[in-house]
């Protein structure tokens, strides 16, 4: 062949080479402007979130009985809306995107991390919180941050599981500002497997994430630090007592969500089904009486009481743990929209102070920071997740060998309490009926 023939190789070489590194830095681009649109998005909720609850509480400042009819009316209307208006926008929202990521159902995956969905899960969250539920922010933030990544992205349908991972690990990181813990709870959590491919890129989407949010909130640690210790020594009991007890207490919570999810049996399943917006007034007066029981302290995430008992400022009440659990509890199995990770630190706080009395010689935040990581693990079964964000959250790394133990104990006895994960058995019932829908 002639020589001057052989240039057309090179050259269609040449240009399959630049259209593949424009696609390349295309895609890092998405990942980047999604990542930004994130961290707007989850800044944004917790101002929200925060209005929320003020409004709440000069609700009760007129009178702590008006709970007793705000909240039973809030939660029905949160429950009708979550399921007439916004539909897939229930409960904590990671669900929602780990059946985004599984499923083969395109039409599913786009309803289940859509914008429309996401604006629901917004407005409705909000909603819960301004009539005193005992729900938390971040795992909407998860389905959020998701929905931004995959309407930003327009990829083909077999790549966009990555854009939904990466939102979801964005907005863990977003919303507590812990850009590690994003990274772990992503492969933990979200993917249960780390994907090669795409790992740079969600490192990518969490820094946009992170750095946007620092931005407009400067930078913070969630509950503040605390600089506390745990010597070696008999103190250290302290920590497989927390361990086993946030394992029981949180698997139990799980297997009871799982349970309501599937549906109880009997008369009583078939009542709940018929009438959820009922069952969602009457989870409602629940979560109103453990209010009152309180004097308020378990209304809304739980953030300031947890802060509080870390740092000493708090009253340490024994019965707020268990009473906190109760109104999280009625609030997550009542179906409206809103997530755990905050009301679940906050019951481990209150696990952590409650036993304070068992160990005198042993710090209060040592114990609160140690039965966060207990019960969040216990509830969840993401050990690595829960240690890594607490000691972010706190800036307190003199304590990760404890909050590791404390972590490996609780997972094991949550599992001998319930053998499934919460998020990914509730993810498996979400597709399971979607399976068995009716095609429109």
């Amino acid at each position: 062949m002639p020589p001057r023939f052989r240039i057309r190789p090179a050259f269609t070489r040449l240009r399959s080479g630049a259209v593949d590194a424009f696609a390349v830095w295309r895609r890092r681009l998405l990942f980047l402007l999604g990542g930004i649109g994130v961290g707007l998005a989850a800044v944004g909720m917790a101002k929200l979130a925060d209005a929320a609850q003020e409004g709440f509480r000069a609700a009760l400042s007129l009178s702590p009985w008006v709970a007793l009819a705000v909240t039973p009316l809030g939660f029905g209307l949160c429950a009708h809306l979550a399921r007439t208006v916004f539909p897939n926008s229930q409960g904590s929202g990671i669900p929602q995107v780990i059946a985004a990521r599984h499923t083969a159902n395109l039409s599913l995956r786009r309803a289940l991390v859509s914008l429309r969905t996401a604006a629901g899960k917004i407005v409705v969250m909000a909603l819960g919180l301004l009539f005193g539920a005992s729900t938390g922010r971040e795992g909407p933030t998860v389905q959020v941050g998701a929905a931004i990544m995959a309407a930003v992205g327009h990829l083909t349908p077999h790549r966009q599981p990555g854009l939904i991972l990466a939102g979801g690990a964005a907005g863990v990181a977003a919303a507590f500002n812990t850009p590690i813990a994003g990274i772990v709870f992503g492969i933990e959590e979200l993917g249960r497997a780390y994907e090669a491919r795409t790992g740079g890129l969600i490192v990518a989407a969490i820094v946009a994430a992170g750095l946007t949010a620092l931005a407009i909130t400067g930078n913070y640690t969630y509950f503040g630090t605390s600089g506390t210790t745990l010597p070696f020594g008999p103190g250290w009991l302290a920590v497989p007592v927390l361990g086993a007890l946030g394992g029981l207490t949180g698997g139990l919570f799980a297997r009871i969500v799982i349970l309501f999810a599937r549906g109880l049996p009997g008369r009583a399943g078939a009542a709940i089904a018929r009438r959820p917006v009922a069952f969602a007034v009457a989870c409602g007066l629940g979560v109103a009486l453990c209010g009152l029981a309180s004097g308020g302290a378990v209304y809304g995430t739980g953030y300031e009481e947890a802060r509080a008992l870390l740092h000493g400022t708090g009253g340490g009440a024994l019965d707020f743990a268990p009473l906190k659990y109760l109104a999280t509890l009625f609030s997550a199995v009542s179906g409206i929209p809103g997530g755990l990770f905050a009301p679940s630190l906050s019951v481990g706080a209150g696990l952590g102070a409650a036993i304070q009395g068992l160990f005198p010689g042993v710090p209060v935040a040592a114990l609160v920071l140690v039965g966060m990581v207990a019960y969040l693990t216990g509830a969840l079964q993401a050990p690595i997740t829960a240690f890594v964000i607490v000691t972010e959250m706190t800036q307190d790394h003199a304590l990760m060998i404890p909050l590791m133990v404390a972590a490996l104990i609780s997972d094991a006895v949550s599992k001998s309490v319930c053998r499934e994960g919460l998020y990914h058995a509730l993810a498996e019932i979400l597709l399971a009926r979607a399976e068995r829908a009716p095609a429109p």
